[in-house]
């Protein structure tokens, strides 16, 4: 069969696999820009097939320049599919790399449709009447460079994933992977061959091609199936476990590499894709070897009757429990580190953590290494069995075995088998009743022993009190949410209190001005500024949760002041002096600035009574514009300042709150300011607000 023909059947395959991803699910991104990618391979595959059956000059050249075009969309397509597939938070991920992302598009379109006519130099070379190579120009080996680096990066998220997984995920994308990094891991050595021989070979093309039906035909299995004496010697696990995987690796490509000079001896000299062929499988096998769950439980099984006595060694055991789980600041990160160590430590494939929803009495998943959450909505343990099983399993402090029995009577084994349940661990956080652990079979298909059901055990208790740490964390935050919200409320009643002074004043001042237009234009001005007022305090209780955001945009200090000193307009009983000298503008939020102008000059007036006086001023030290307030009032104690001043909830007024001046503090170092205060009982006080020049 001509290699050019089993290029259009790789296209076929690769198109068939996209249109049975889009099928399964032609919503998902990841199925999106798997069908995407798939049938840009596709399109490649085809070009590559008539690159090979044409016999012209101009013929391979057309086709092969068709191949990089179409080959330019693939890092882009595929680094979004790696960073997407089988990460719960995926956009999260393409969030983070989308400069990288774009980059992967951008350089490879560039690089071939401004600099095509540079992507190959001179005419191919027939080695012989099938074979031939062609040369390539400097933009062909700048595509090949950035195709190299793109396919490592690929590569690399591919192996994060891998590495992330754990059990039966583990299990369903293992194939897939190793399917999509073969092509890739092709890529790169077909790429360092254009880079090393600067040509393209008709012999690595058809190699490429034989992979491609291979690497399909891994995905395509992916996409189907969602005693010797007894000697105490005390070696290092780690050791032993490297010395037997590089002993079965070794003998692996030991018998590979018999193979290939059987073939040389029977045949002579065996063509170039056979012996790529040949190392290609060699790695594969290699990878399947050492990502076996089955083959790695076994050597640990062996290690541990033939070399060692303990089974499991539970300082290293604690030290990673306790590194995954400490940095975790919520139940569902926490129990998916749980069930992931879990399933590594027993090699379990099926591990979930079903917590006691007390109100619905019901279990929910909160962490598994099987089922999604919207996938366990429809087992039977969240919906009619949890009453039946959390009966039971209230009065067990240990591993249950749920083939016994008498332990759940009444309960429907088909519901156990349903959620992948042979072994049940209550999580109890002293007498609290938290949950369940839920674990299957061994890969093995081994019982668990004793030994295993203690580390279990122990897992199982400090997974409960970390839980219950969480759980008190969250009744805790709850709390403190009620308490800033209370404290919230006070600052609004206590902004509504001055704009009730305010108002009064207007009021009281309005039958002895009536028949003055300007203060009728001055009162309804700081009636429609109330107005605004108690609107914005009404949009930013929905918003009590967040920090306190600024607007900032270029504003005169003394033009707020003069609008502060409306509100006193029309008081007769009191002197107030002002000495506004010009000043810088500033970069300051105006609304917010405003009400710490209204608090200090409303505070003054409190403080000083009738007769009294008050001084405003504003002048320019240096990087500062400082705004002071003086009143020759009653004054406060030293002790005062010292122990409550700025503190909610403390003053010296008869009917004041304590949250004007705390709220001011706040507004003032949000701006990168400060506030300061001079006073004497008796005698007056006075505050210096500074507002730096160059606001950040």
């Amino acid at each position: 069969m001509p290699f050019y023909f089993i290029s259009y059947i790789s296209a076929f395959f690769c198109g068939a696999l996209a249109v049975f991803a889009l099928f399964k699910d032609k919503r998902s991104f990841v199925h999106q820009a798997f069908a995407v990618g798939m049938i840009a391979l596709g399109i490649e595959g085809v070009f590559r097939g008539l690159s090979l059956q044409a016999f012209l000059t101009e013929q391979i050249h057309q086709w092969q320049r068709a191949g990089f075009y179409t080959a330019a969309f693939l890092p882009g397509i595929w680094l979004a599919f790696s960073l997407s597939f089988s990460r719960a938070d995926y956009k999260k991920y393409l969030k983070k790399w989308r400069w990288v992302i774009l980059a992967t598009f951008l350089f490879p379109l560039v690089t071939v449709i401004l600099f095509g006519k540079f992507l190959f130099q001179g005419e191919p070379i027939w080695e012989t009447f099938s074979h031939w190579l062609l040369p390539l120009g400097w933009s062909g080996v700048l595509f090949h460079v950035l195709f190299l680096i793109a396919s490592i990066m690929i590569l690399t998220n591919f192996e994060s994933t891998l590495r992330a997984s754990s059990g039966t995920v583990r299990w369903k994308i293992k194939f897939m992977i190793f399917g999509l990094a073969s092509i890739f891991g092709v890529r790169i050595f077909t790429s360092s061959q254009a880079l090393l021989f600067h040509a393209v070979y008709a012999s690595i093309d058809r190699f490429y091609i034989i992979l491609i039906i291979l690497s399909n035909l891994l995905i395509t299995f992916s996409l189907l199936r969602s005693r010797l004496l007894n000697v105490d010697i005390y070696l290092s696990e780690t050791v032993l476990l490297r010395s037997l995987t590089i002993l079965v690796a070794g003998i692996y490509l030991l018998i590979v590499g018999i193979l290939a000079k059987l073939i040389s001896f029977l045949k002579g000299h065996s063509p170039f894709f056979v012996e790529a062929l040949l190392v290609f499988f060699a790695l594969l096998g290699v990878c399947v070897i050492l990502l076996s769950d089955e083959l790695r439980q076994r050597i640990k099984r062996f290690i541990h009757l033939h070399f060692k006595r303990p089974l499991y060694d539970y300082r290293k055991e604690w030290m990673e429990f306790t590194q995954r789980t400490s940095c975790q600041l919520n139940m569902n990160d926490l129990c998916s580190s749980v069930v992931n160590m879990v399933s590594d430590i027993f090699g379990v494939s099926s591990v979930t953590i079903w917590l006691h929803n007390q109100k619905k009495e019901k279990f929910v998943l909160c962490g598994s290494t099987v089922f999604s959450k919207s996938q366990s909505q429809g087992l039977r343990m969240a919906r009619e069995s949890s009453k039946e099983i959390l009966h039971f399993v209230k009065n067990y402090r240990m591993p249950i075995d749920t083939d016994r029995p008498e332990v759940f009577l009444g309960v429907d084994s088909e519901c156990f088998r349903e959620a992948r349940i042979k072994y049940c661990v209550p999580l109890f956080g002293g007498d609290d009743f938290l949950g369940i652990m839920t674990l299957n079979h061994k890969i093995t298909k081994e019982e668990f022993s004793l030994e295993d059901l203690d580390l279990l055990k122990m897992i199982s208790d400090q997974t409960a009190a970390s839980l219950l740490n969480l759980k008190l964390s969250e009744d805790l935050q709850k709390a403190k949410e009620m308490e800033a919200f209370q404290t919230m409320s006070t600052f609004v009643v206590h902004d509504l209190k001055n704009l009730a002074s305010t108002l009064s004043l207007t009021i009281q001042n309005l039958p002895l001005h009536f028949d003055n237009p300007d203060f009728r234009n001055d009162a309804l001005q700081v009636m429609g500024q109330g107005v605004n007022k108690i609107n914005n305090m009404c949009s930013g209780l929905s918003m009590l949760s967040q920090k306190m955001e600024l607007k900032k945009v270029e504003t005169d200090l003394n033009k707020l002041i003069h609008t502060s000193l409306n509100c006193l307009n029309g008081s007769n009983n009191i002197s107030i002096i002002h000495d506004l000298k010009p000043v810088s503008k500033l970069m300051i939020d105006p609304e917010q600035v405003q009400r710490v102008l209204d608090n200090l000059i409303l505070n003054a007036k409190e403080a000083i009574g009738d007769g009294g006086e008050i001084k405003l001023t504003t002048e320019q030290e240096d990087s500062w514009v400082v705004f002071s307030v003086r009143d020759n009032g009653r004054g406060m104690s030293k002790e005062f300042i010292e122990q409550s001043l700025f503190r909610p909830f403390k003053t010296t007024k008869k009917q004041g709150m304590g949250i004007g001046l705390f709220q001011s503090k706040r507004i003032i170092e949000t701006h990168q300011g400060k506030i300061e205060v001079e006073s004497e009982e008796g005698r007056g006080t006075t505050f210096k607000v500074f507002f730096p020049i160059k606001s950040i």
